[in-house]
């Protein structure tokens, strides 16, 4: 079977929705572009001895051996000051140790090899950003970095009684995973089914988590029946057994396979087979040791997992932080927070992919240890790589006509925007975490701090990468997901906030009658913008909802949803059933959403029998009646029409 015999159109999988414009495989690369292109660190200034010791800028043009300083006074143009510096620094940068732990059987680095190469290079580091297939990892259930694709997949397919998995449980056959389970025998039907995964993972899960380059992926994903896979050229390279694994795993989660349209329809709206590829893909992922070896494959397949999984974490499998840490833990094994290691890769896909991968996993652990209360792992001196920004002459335009994504985010300035508001997040995190925190509440200086920092972050960016002021009725599936999600993350954080002090209240150790009413003050500022922020994730959350994007959504909204939601259901609103509907849509991918749901409309009807409920260090600012704060509810109509943009006006939405 070759791969040529199974290359897709752009319409050419499984799922379909009425009206949903998904992108094209075209549009699809120009995102991974997006993602890679992203330009390198700045350099550090490199003028010349003569212009450091005058401290006046060095001008050297293009083809000039000299600047133009020492060219007008005849001066030798030598730079042994800059030259001496950087050997400084990555002689410091190859001898600090790796913060991860690996065996000495697989570090690439022995304890008698010299911490510097040749040219300078840590002897590591080629080590990590060249072939991952060395055999030197151990196989796991008769897969190894040398097995097939077409092994692959009949162990992922297999029947939980017969797979080399281990499970808690296993039930016989085929049988529950639907009628048509049983065609996964044939070797033929296995490979035309990881390939309908694999185009799906593209459509849906690739516009918001673009780590990897589908053109290359479809041609390095080798279903050729050989003894052991081929390896031509690095472009040819074979895809990593647990990248493979955790594409379809994506895959499984929002295709509508018939096969696996049988499956939920068996199981309640749920698919065991999609379930079975999540444990099977972690399970391979830990057997390969991508947790612990740093490696470019091994972070890009620890960022995609961690999303790919439960999100509550409440449960067993839910979200524990593992994966992300373990990427995290990777790019500061391969020293990518290193503004010096990252200039010295020298493969343009190798270095876009890892400071994508950088940023991805920067954010990510700073929202995420907001919302779920842990310590951040990562801190604003962890790393001195600048946030990229915009550089348009490295910019190849497909169609000049027409702007690509790329210069659509750049416009909106979404990294910018995203970055500030996780430093934002990331410092309340450290301060929640705090067992002092827990123990006395939170310093009122903090919350006042948070309070300014969040009103400057709207002023400054929220009408850039928010919802735009008129929702266009043909908004693509892209641009409305990451518009809407951009400008929830935002409110959120007020949400969470409000939650943070009624859990913890705040601390001020002075109790003076000025600093009590500026508490009482913030209180309430707090809960007029948490109330506000509610009714626009709610509004936004049904838009979504009503086109069907949520059951398409990887893991972005739902924090969202179900902070706006329990909020809403407390005081009573009825806006909280835009919420409801909204995890019950997302229910279609993350099964322990609608559970959420389910708590939410109890408490719902809590409060309607007793009033907001379910208070406690912010019940001071809690009128008994909600319906005394007078705001004004947003519908969807009046979101869709530009009225709502997040600015305040007393406690009622301006339009844009």
């Amino acid at each position: 079977m070759q791969n040529g015999d199974h290359v897709r159109n752009d319409i050419g999988h499984s799922f379909s929705h009425p009206g949903l414009i998904l992108p094209t495989q075209s549009v699809q690369n120009q995102i991974h572009e997006l993602a890679k292109t992203l330009p390198p660190p700045r350099k550090q200034n490199t003028a010349c001895d003569a212009c450091r010791s005058r401290k006046v800028k060095c001008n050297r043009l293009p083809g000039e051996d000299k600047c133009q300083h020492c060219l007008s006074k005849n001066y030798p143009c030598t730079h042994f000051v800059q030259q001496a510096t950087s050997e400084k620094k990555r002689s410091a940068a190859a001898r600090r140790p790796r913060n991860i732990s690996t065996s000495s059987s697989s570090s690439p680095v022995s304890a008698s090899s010299s911490p510097i190469a040749e040219h300078n290079t840590p002897p590591w580091f080629k080590a990590a950003f060249g072939p991952w297939n060395s055999g030197r990892l151990q196989s796991y259930g008769g897969l190894n970095m040398q097995s097939t694709t077409p092994t692959l997949l009949h162990h992922l397919f297999a029947p939980e009684s017969d797979s080399t998995f281990m499970f808690k449980s296993r039930s016989p056959g085929y049988a529950t995973w639907g009628d048509m389970a049983s065609k996964l025998e044939d070797e033929a039907f296995r490979a035309e089914f990881a390939l309908d995964l694999v185009e799906v993972y593209f459509q849906i899960v690739h516009t918001r988590l673009p780590l990897l380059n589908p053109l290359q992926f479809r041609a390095r994903l080798n279903l050729q029946a050989t003894q052991q896979r081929p390896v031509i050229a690095k472009q040819d390279e074979p895809l990593h057994p647990a990248l493979i694994a955790t594409v379809l795993a994506w895959g499984a989660k929002f295709s509508e396979h018939p096969l696996l349209v049988a499956d939920r329809e068996r199981n309640g709206g749920q698919s065991l087979l999609a379930k079975a590829l999540i444990n099977r893909t972690r399970e391979l992922a830990e057997s390969l040791k991508v947790h612990r070896i740093p490696n470019p494959n091994h972070v890009v397949i620890s960022l995609l997992i961690e999303p790919l999984q439960c999100q509550d974490p409440r449960h067993d499998n839910g979200f524990h932080g593992f994966w992300l840490t373990s990427g995290i833990r990777n790019l500061l094994g391969l020293q990518i927070n290193h503004k010096s290691v990252m200039a010295d890769i020298k493969d343009p896909e190798a270095r876009g992919t890892m400071i994508f991968a950088w940023w991805m996993a920067c954010l990510s652990d700073a929202f995420s240890s907001f919302y779920y209360r842990r310590k951040p792992m990562l801190d604003d001196d962890d790393y001195d790589i600048d946030f990229y920004t915009a550089d348009q002459n490295t910019q190849e335009a497909t169609d000049p006509t027409a702007p690509s994504p790329r210069e659509q985010l750049e416009f909106l300035g979404y990294y910018r925007a995203a970055h500030a508001l996780a430093r934002i997040s990331r410092t309340i995190a450290r301060q929640l975490w705090r067992p002092s925190t827990d123990q006395d509440g939170i310093p009122l200086d903090s919350v006042l701090l948070y309070i300014s920092d969040l009103s400057k972050w709207r002023d400054a960016h929220l009408s850039k990468v928010g919802v735009p002021p008129n929702l266009e009725a043909n908004w693509d599936f892209v641009s409305a997901v990451s518009a809407c999600a951009s400008d929830a993350q935002y409110h959120v954080t007020w949400v969470a906030l409000f939650f943070a002090m009624d859990e913890f209240g705040i601390r001020d150790d002075t109790l003076t009658s000025s600093n009590i009413n500026q508490m009482e003050t913030a209180k309430r500022r707090v809960m007029e913008e948490a109330l506000q922020a509610s009714l626009r994730i709610a509004a936004l959350a049904g838009v979504l909802t009503s086109n069907g994007y949520l059951k398409l959504d990887p893991a972005v909204m739902h924090v969202s949803c179900i902070n706006a939601g329990n909020l809403l259901a407390r005081l009573g609103r009825p806006e909280v059933f835009q919420c409801i509907k909204a995890l019950e849509q997302y229910s279609y991918a993350y099964e322990e959403t609608k559970e959420h749901a389910r708590e939410i409309s109890r408490e719902y009807d809590v409060a309607l029998q007793k009033g907001p409920n379910n208070f406690h260090q912010m019940a001071s600012v809690i009128n008994p009646s909600s319906r005394a704060f007078h705001t004004e509810a947003m519908s969807v109509e009046a979101l869709t029409n530009g009225n709502g943009n997040g600015k305040h006006h007393g406690n009622t939405y301006m339009s844009i």
